[in-house]
């Protein structure tokens, strides 16, 4: 009884130890006999003791390899250090497990001659401008040799190119080159911008001083045409009352005489007389006598002393004798005038 106890304990022992979980994202590949027998996902799976034998458990998920940096030469023979980045995952963990023996230290090996192959056709220039380039071909390269042993490679990344010195110090003096003539042609730009800003800044100046000149001068030429349409108005509402007021003719020939006096004031070097003067004043009394306003008051028409104007030395002697006489005729007429006011008043 005890053995069968002993019997069965040592079953159950060994199918405990016989269970496995097989964690996410990983599969391990089971021997059976030292034979390939399944491939176990995911999941709680049996192994059979003394019989079966877990051969190798694979990851499914995408895998970064960052290998040294490799030594290469351009087509223009300069050689440099390029070391590259591979991301692969494995489609097929049986042939993962069984089509390489070292699958990563195969996959380093191959980036390293893809490598060597692809930079040997280009130049400095273009190894250093061509990553992506470079990124696609190796991809393509890795990508179909690696079929065979389940593995995808889904990209390859170009991390760093090291060039000799010799080449960073010419890289370096040419960088400052560029960048020099760029900073030349902004500063040229720039003054170029400058000036013509400044040009069109003077020349909007210009143009709106002229405008500001012509409507001022247009505005004074209105104020002007404005002030002698306002005198002509004037004139003609004067000339207007003039006429609704009836004025006689004596009045008319009185105003006409005081013209006469401003004309003659001593300062014209020629005086144009009325024709008819002498009938003017004849006229003027008569209508002073036709109103009876001589007979009360005697006139004193005897003729009052004037003072003589001296000649004036600026004018030669026929403008003196032109003013001294036209002193006498202006002395007449306010003496006439003057006589007729007189009787007319009264």
């Amino acid at each position: 009884m005890l053995v069968a106890v002993i019997i069965i304990i040592c079953i159950v022992v060994l199918l405990c130890l016989g269970i496995r979980v097989v964690p996410q994202q990983y599969v391990k590949i089971v021997e059976r006999l030292g034979k390939y027998h399944s491939t176990w996902d995911a999941g709680i799976h049996y192994k059979l003791p003394l019989i079966d034998r877990i051969a190798k458990t694979v990851s499914m998920k995408e895998q970064v390899y960052d290998f040294p940096p490799q030594p290469v030469i351009t087509k223009d023979n300069v050689t440099m250090k390029i070391d590259s980045v591979v991301f692969i995952k494995v489609f097929d963990p049986k042939l993962f497990a069984y089509g390489i023996e070292k699958p990563i230290q195969g996959i380093e090996n191959l980036a390293a001659t893809n490598l060597r192959s692809v930079v040997g056709e280009m130049e400095l220039d273009q190894t250093l401008s061509g990553r992506e380039v470079i990124n696609g071909k190796m991809q393509v390269a890795l990508d179909e040799a690696t079929d065979p042993w389940g593995i995808k490679v889904i990209r390859v990344e170009i991390k760093n190119i090291q060039p000799p010195e010799e080449i960073e110090a010419v890289m370096t003096k040419q960088m400052r080159a560029e960048r020099e003539r760029r900073e030349t042609i902004l500063q040229a730009e720039a003054h170029q911008e400058s000036i013509v800003k400044r040009a069109e800044g003077d020349k909007r100046a210009k143009v709106l001083a002229a405008e500001a000149e012509r409507d001022a001068q247009i505005a004074i030429a209105e104020g002007k045409a404005r002030s002698v349409e306002l005198v002509y108005e004037a004139e003609s509402k004067g000339l207007e009352m003039l006429k609704d007021a009836n004025v006689s003719e004596t009045v008319l020939k009185l105003k006409g005489i005081d013209a006469l006096k401003v004309i003659a004031d001593g300062r014209a070097t020629k005086i144009f007389m009325p024709n008819n003067l002498s009938d003017m004043i004849s006229s003027l009394g008569i209508v002073a006598e036709s109103m009876g306003v001589g007979d009360h008051t005697p006139i004193d028409k005897s003729p009052k002393p004037k003072e003589k104007k001296p000649a004036d030395p600026c004018l030669d002697e026929e403008s003196n004798e032109i003013t001294k006489n036209a002193a006498v005729v202006t002395d007449a007429m306010e003496s006439d005038v003057e006589t007729t006011y007189q009787n007319m008043t009264l």
